[in-house]
């Protein structure tokens, strides 16, 4: 007998450890060039290094060790290129407070230069994390080509675009309206705005028409705004106001005369149909302003205080403001009325403050030529989005795309190859910083302060990560990529710009396919997040389950594209599963005593044995094709319903017999199934239980070098029984059956009992050729073939296909406890025949109740007396039949 290297009971932090490490040292992960093989490649997307990895983290990182582990399984050099992302505001936002808790300083007093240098230092520390966290889980990335994206090759990748994008003209610098977060002090990119509802308030204003006493009647939800108003427009077909269209109106508490212009963009319909303009602080404003040649004045400092164009508002924030400006309206009789409304917000998606639209000098991404190709990809069916509906959403992002504001006002990430001579003020883009300025040969050259946006370098990832700008091997085998796994979240953030990047700048999208995930939630549904405090840590559920039992939930509770709850029963539930594998896998291994078990020819297959080998190439061939699909979860059902049900609660129980007999051949036969079966399930379940698959792998005879490098399973068409499966069935279905009649009624497991079978011929010889399964799982005691008329009438039916099972009363019953049962019976229902003549004899009850309330005592009368009359005739039979009289 081969020894047995697994331990007694389940315990995965025996051994999770060990095997990773054993993993890295046989470099069991690493893919490289190999034009003998087919390249299957996934990027991981880069966790940002603000902390720990969450929930979602571990989903979307257990499907993407699925699909890399599955496909290196099939034989193909299967590289999953991991690294972390600089996070730019995210990460600035961590190291500004660990400063400012640690040294009672701001980034400014101890200067960018400090300010980096402990940035990096944040780098390191998170980013190591992140990476030991992946490997607790399992993830089987080739770690020797992991990335940073602010390491020298992704810098020079950044750079090379910028400045191609430049010289193309696709990258401008320009005086634009841009979302601007106060608290950050950075502007933010259309996709970086979160929208919420919030209760607010429509304020209606007074503008009076100069020289007169008309006024018009302006609704706005941010009065203080108004200190920037250049115009106030109406539709030029609103009959109401047709006439003032060309007048002036006087600018409320400022006293200054604006215009009244008459602009298409005015909904008639909504509000007072009268607009304020305020073209510095609203994109809609900002575009009527440009239509009519309206000035611009900006109103908002940085930290959205009021600046001095405010007057004797400046140095207000705009919360205070707003609230002194409706009191003055109020006082000064220009405020109509006060009306709560509840209105769209834009708010930071790191720090939730709300936004403010700002006129600023910032950089941009022209948008309109790049976004076609990307559109095309899809249109053409080039790019494949799983779920389907998500191609929706990216669509929607592409053809209402605005131009990509890439600057941040911040100190780590990109900074922007820009220079400008501080002499004559001439831009120079270039890779390094000019010796001189090419205009006026000045030396005194000064780089751009901004970095990019974060989402500039993650663009370029399948690309950056492989050697580009330079044409490496890797870039030429790997690229483009097979597949995308992320949440639905970060369609635009990153999809988008990924596919139009790669577009660009090689000529091909960067994966054909996009596989969308879902958000892992709390238990209740709710998002997880640090404010709710309902977060669940991955460690710590593997630390008390197994990485297994947590890749395994997840896995089973994955549909694409749709939410899942987090559920610890859940993964109890999973833990128990890989409990029930490594008893059974014991139970195997321990009882062979030959190494070599493959299959000669001289087999003598019982209908058991051909059952499960059918069963287990059917598995095979659906699990494959629902992987093929994407759908992981059915296939991990699929896989734990076989090997949970079928090979564990059947098959081995119905084996044991063979198992312990004295017959070589048969027992020969049933071990070389049993390890054939559990090979291929191990196999099957390694993608999505890599560690109990491995150390169970060890100890199977006949197993040779790491499951990670054997072959997946292939289907034997030959082997799928239709027939065997349909016999083995019915068969299954008798014991079930009979099982639960057992249960029903209290039988003791141990006390036997015949089985008349009383069915057509072929269901009858079925069940009497294979009386042993009876036997063994059944409690059956002899299997006789019967007449309907040799069954005695006291017998239990069971029903099945083709016939019925008949099982002996007397056989299964302690005749004395159950006269003793039926007597309490007996009582029980005289009782409510008793009541229920008593409730109707009742004159007053007949007469007052209603005819409803009487039928249905009526009914309950002649019930109680139908079911006493069964027990009392039950009680006669038994007690005849026992002669206990």
């Amino acid at each position: 007998m081969k020894e047995i290297k697994m331990g007694k009971t389940y315990n995965p932090k025996e051994f999770e450890d060990r095997i990773y490490e054993k993993w890295i040292n046989e470099k069991s992960f690493e893919a490289n060039v190999n034009k003998e093989k087919e390249p299957y490649t996934i990027v991981l997307p880069p966790p940002n290094i603000t902390g720990q990895l969450h929930m979602g983290h571990a989903l979307d990182q257990t499907l993407q060790d699925i699909l890399i582990r599955w496909k290196r399984m099939q034989g193909y050099e299967a590289l999953w290129l991991p690294g972390t992302d600089h996070a730019s505001i995210a990460t600035e936002v961590k190291v500004v407070d660990k400063i400012r808790k640690e040294e009672g300083k701001t980034k400014e007093e101890i200067g960018r230069d400090e300010f980096l240098k402990k940035a990096w230092i944040w780098r390191d520390e998170y980013g190591r994390k992140i990476v030991n966290q992946m490997k607790k889980l399992g993830s089987s990335c080739d770690w020797s080509k992991e990335r940073f994206t602010m390491d020298a090759g992704c810098n020079d990748a950044v750079t090379e675009v910028f400045l191609k994008l430049y010289e193309k003209g696709l990258i401008y610098k320009g005086h634009r309206l841009i979302n601007w977060c106060p608290d950050c002090a950075t502007t933010l990119s259309e996709a970086e705005v979160d929208h919420e509802e919030k209760p607010g308030n429509f304020y209606h204003i007074k503008y009076f028409i100069k020289g007169s006493d008309d006024y018009l009647e302006i609704a706005t939800t941010r009065p203080e705004t108004l200190l920037g108003d250049t115009a106030v427009a109406v539709h030029p077909d609103d009959e109401r106001y047709k006439k003032y269209i060309g007048k002036m109106v006087i600018l409320p508490l400022v006293n200054k005369e604006i215009p009244v212009i008459g602009d298409s963009y005015v909904d008639i319909e909504l509000g007072t149909g009268a607009l304020k303009v305020t073209p510095a602080h609203d994109p809609n404003d900002f575009e009527i302003g440009k239509r009519h040649n309206l000035e611009e004045i900006t109103i908002l400092n940085e930290d959205a205080s009021i600046n001095s164009n405010g007057g004797i508002y400046e140095g207000l924030d705009r919360y205070e403001c707003r609230k002194k400006i409706v009191e003055d309206l109020d006082e000064a009789g220009y405020l109509v009325k006060i009306v709560k409304h509840d209105h769209n917000v834009g708010t930071c998606y790191r720090c939730s403050t709300v936004i403010e639209p700002r006129l600023s000098e910032q950089w941009f991404v022209a948008m309109e030529k790049l976004a076609k190709p990307a559109i095309e990809a899809l249109k053409k069916s080039d790019l494949e989005f799983i779920p389907e509906r998500f191609s929706k959403t990216y669509l929607h992002w592409l053809e209402n795309i605005r131009d990509w504001c890439i600057s941040r006002q911040l100190w780590w990430g990109h900074r922007i190859p820009a220079y400008y001579c501080e002499d004559c003020g001439e831009l120079i883009v270039s890779r390094e910083k000019p010796l001189e300025c090419t205009k006026c040969s000045s030396k005194n050259i000064k780089q751009d302060e901004d970095v990019l946006d974060t989402w500039f370098s993650s663009a370029l990832w399948p690309f950056s990560t492989l050697g580009w700008p330079n044409k490496t091997p890797e870039l030429e085998y790997f690229y483009p990529t097979n597949v995308l796994v992320t949440g639905y979240d970060i369609i635009f953030f990153w999809v988008v710009r990924m596919v139009f990047s790669g577009i660009e700048q090689l000529g091909e999208i960067p994966f054909d396919k996009v596989f969308i995930h879902g958000l892992v939630r709390a238990a209740d549904g709710r998002k997880m997040s640090k404010s709710l405090g309902n977060g669940v840590d991955p460690l710590e559920i593997i630390d008390e389950y197994g990485a297994d039992a947590l890749r395994f939930m997840l896995a089973t509770g994955n549909s694409p594209g749709n939410d899942m709850k987090f559920q610890i029963e859940r993964v109890e539930a999973s833990r128990n599963f890989a409990n029930k594998l490594w008893n059974a896998s014991r139970f195997v291994i321990m009882g062979i005593d030959n190494e070599e078990l493959s299959f000669d020819g001289t087999e003598e297959f019982n209908l058991s044995d051909k059952w499960i080998l059918s069963r287990l190439n059917t598995v095979i061939q659906e699990s494959t094709i629902n992987l093929d699909k994407f759908e992981l979860g059915v296939a991990a059902n699929k896989i734990y319903e076989f090997v949970w049900n079928e090979y564990c609660d059947w098959y081995i129980e119905l084996s044991k017999k063979r198992i312990y007999g004295e017959d070589k051949i048969a027992k020969a036969t049933v071990q070389k199934v049993l390890v054939k079966v559990l090979k291929d399930i191990l196999k099957l379940l390694h993608p999505f239980m890599p560690y109990i698959t491995e150390e169970i792998w060890a100890s199977v005879p006949s197993s040779k070098g790491s499951i990670v490098t054997s072959d997946w399973p292939l289907v034997n068409e030959d082997g799928i029984d239709e027939v065997s499966e349909k016999r083995m069935s019915l068969i299954m279905d008798s014991i079930k059956n009979i099982r639960n009649v057992r249960a029903d009624m209290d039988v003791i497991p141990s006390r036997k009992a015949k089985i008349l079978i009383v069915a057509k011929d072929e269901i009858a010889n079925l069940l009497k050729e294979n009386e042993e399964y009876l036997k063994a799982l059944a409690s059956a005691s002899d299997v006789i073939i019967s007449e309907k008329n040799d069954v005695s009438d006291d017998a239990v039916a069971v029903v099945i296909e083709g016939g019925e099972l008949f099982l002996p009363l007397e056989e299964l019953i302690d005749f004395r406890k159950e006269i003793e049962r039926l007597e309490k019976e007996k009582e029980k229902f005289t009782l409510e025949v008793e009541r229920v003549n008593k409730k109707l004899s009742n004159q007053g009850f007949v007469a007052k109740a209603p005819e409803k309330l009487i039928e249905t005592e009526k009914s309950k009368k002649v019930k109680y007396e139908e079911m006493l009359e069964k027990v009392n005739e039950r009680i006669e039979s038994m007690i005849s039949k026992q002669n206990l009289l």
